[in-house]
C-alpha cells in the first residue's frame, strides 16, 4: 500500500509536523512495547508512529477516519464508539491520544478506560486545544464557519488543571508544555477556510473536521499543488511565533503516568 500521498501531506503541514515533533519529544522509546495511538488524524501520525519501532494498535470516532489510518498501516486498526475502549486490562505499555476529547461526551470515562488498558507505570500522552478565552483569533474562525461545532468539538478545549483533574490521582503527570501560538495558528486558519470551501457541496464531511483522505487529494487535486507552492511561505510565516515568547500556545500537550 502506497503511503506517499500522506507523507507528502504532512510534510506541507506546519502544524502537523510540529505536532508530530511535540508528540515524539514525550514518547518513550516504542521498540518492545505495546502501543496504541488514538485520534491520529488521517493516518499519517499512526503510521509515522509505528515506523518507530513497537507493536502499535490505532483507533478513532470516524468511519472515514479509520478507513484512511487503515489504509496507510494496515491492521489493528479499531472504531471506538466514544469513550469505551475495546481493549483488555493493562494492555498498553503507553498510549498517545491526539485531538480525541474534546470530541467525545464522557471524557472522565475516557480517562477511567485509559487507566484501565494502562499497565502499571504506563505512560499517555494527550494533546487537545489549549483553552485561550477571549482569543481575537478563535472569534475569526468562528466568524468565517470554523466552529466548535464544525470541527466536532464538544468542548473549546482543556488546560492543564482541567486535564490533571480529569486524569485524577490515578495520573501523575510528568510533562506539559504548549505549542502552536498565533503565527501558526492563522496559517492553520488559513488553510482550514480553504477546506471548508472546497467542500462546499460535498455530501460527505468528517465529524472530526479537517480530516484530508486520498481520496480528497484527487478530488482537489490543484488546489493541493497550490498548498505546495505556498508552503515556503507558510512554513516562513509560522517561524515568526519565535517572537511571542511570553504567549502560550494553542495547542496543550501533556505527559502522564499511570501509578505502578
Amino acid at each position: 500500500m502506497s503511503a506517499e500521498w500522506a507523507l507528502a501531506l504532512f510534510r506541507k503541514s506546519v502544524l502537523k509536523q510540529a505536532k508530530y515533533r511535540r508528540i515524539t519529544e514525550l514518547l518513550d522509546d516504542p521498540v518492545g512495547l505495546r502501543c496504541l495511538d488514538i485520534g491520529a488524524d488521517n493516518g499519517v501520525i499512526s503510521l509515522l508512529l509505528r515506523r518507530r519501532g513497537g507493536r502499535w494498535a490505532s483507533a478513532d470516532l470516524d468511519e472515514h477516519t479509520v478507513a484512511s489510518i487503515r489504509e496507510l498501516v494496515g491492521d489493528d486498526v479499531h472504531r471506538l464508539d466514544g469513550s469505551h475502549i475495546p481493549f483488555p486490562d493493562r494492555t498498553f505499555d503507553q498510549v498517545v491520544v491526539v485531538d480525541y476529547l474534546e470530541h467525545i461526551p464522557d471524557d472522565a470515562r475516557f480517562a477511567d478506560e485509559l487507566a484501565r488498558i494502562l499497565k502499571p507505570g504506563g505512560r499517555v500522552i494527550v494533546n487537545v486545544p489549549h483553552l485561550k478565552p477571549g482569543s481575537l483569533l478563535n472569534r475569526l474562525r468562528h466568524a468565517i464557519g470554523l466552529t466548535d461545532e464544525w470541527h466536532g468539538h464538544l468542548r473549546p478545549g482543556y488546560d492543564l488543571e482541567g486535564i490533571r483533574t480529569l486524569l485524577g490521582p490515578k495520573f501523575s503527570v510528568e510533562r506539559a508544555v504548549t505549542y502552536s501560538k498565533t503565527f501558526s495558528e492563522f496559517v492553520d486558519t488559513a488553510l482550514n477556510g480553504l477546506y471548508l470551501a472546497m467542500q462546499s457541496g460535498d455530501g460527505r464531511g468528517s465529524t472530526k473536521g479537517t480530516v484530508v483522505t486520498q481520496a480528497d487529494i484527487r478530488k482537489h487535486r490543484k488546489q493541493f499543488l497550490l498548498l505546495s507552492g505556498l508552503y515556503p511561505f507558510l512554513w516562513v510565516v509560522s517561524r515568526l511565533d519565535g517572537l511571542l515568547w511570553l504567549q502560550p500556545g494553542y495547542k496543550l500537550i501533556v505527559r502522564a503516568r499511570l501509578a505502578g
